[in-house]
């Protein structure tokens, strides 16, 4: 089991691919903290993963735009287990608007929890990483990290900024024994795309050379690979999940 025994964090954890995340770090081993909003089913789902896997499940509430619940976080997943040995920094959320129509408070709110938010989660994963002379961290960054979609000014704003921030924080961090490296999803078959219609998902499904849209385990593999020792020698990278629907494009 590729993270047996290893002691890992997972911000959005209650749905979609965090949860697949999860589901998939008990699989091999781990012991997790699922983290979410406070209204959000973690709590229930979490007891039904605990109960079911060999490690330990654990929910704990953060709203990742506050420092003072991040930091928070973190001291109570050392308190509980002992370390942190992986971070998924996933935590996120999306909005459509044309720049010329967008207000601040829209734009500032998806800059703050999607860009400082994973600034925040992963700022306070890397004290502990680097007094135990280990670790890694995985931030959840977007296709549109590397290209720009109309509608999307503060989505593509903040991925990008969450893309290329990983690369800072993978230079700083190499010399201390910790690994940085970002995931570059496409389009997902999660709740967040349950209302579309029927043409529009068809349409996104036609962006994607393979043929459909991706599944949550499929980037939850990809995470547990670079959170994993397999991925030892891999730090500053921006591995896509995407179904060739970059393949196409420079």
């Amino acid at each position: 089991m590729r993270v047996a025994g290893k002691n890992i964090l997972v911000t959005g954890g209650a749905s979609g691919i965090g949860l697949a995340a999860v589901e998939r770090c008990m699989q091999e081993g781990a012991n997790v903290v699922m983290s979410d909003l406070a209204q959000s089913e973690g709590a229930s789902r979490a007891a039904a993963l605990d109960a079911v896997h060999a490690g330990r499940c654990i929910f704990r509430a953060c709203d990742v735009s506050s420092t003072a619940e991040v930091d928070q976080l973190m001291a109570f997943m050392l308190a509980e287990l002992g370390s942190v040995d992986g971070v998924f920094n996933n935590a996120g959320i999306g909005g459509i608007c044309p720049a010329e129509d967008y207000p601040d408070e829209d734009f500032l709110r998806i800059i703050d929890i999607n860009l400082t938010g994973v600034f925040r989660v992963a700022r306070a994963a890397l004290k502990p990483m680097y007094a135990q002379g280990s670790g890694a961290i995985v931030n959840c960054a977007s296709i549109l990290g590397v290209f720009g979609q109309s509608g999307t000014a503060a989505y593509t704003a903040a991925k990008g900024g969450v893309v290329n921030m990983t690369r800072t924080l993978a230079l700083e961090a190499a010399k201390k024994g910790v690994r940085v490296n970002t995931i570059g999803p496409g389009y997902i078959d999660t709740p967040l795309l349950a209302g579309l219609d029927d043409e529009l998902m068809q349409g996104l499904i036609s962006l994607h050379p393979i043929g459909r849209l991706g599944r949550p385990e499929e980037v939850a593999s990809a995470f547990l690979f670079l959170v994993s020792d397999e991925a030892s020698f891999i730090t500053g990278a921006n591995l896509l999940v995407d179904g060739g629907f970059t393949a196409g494009k420079s």
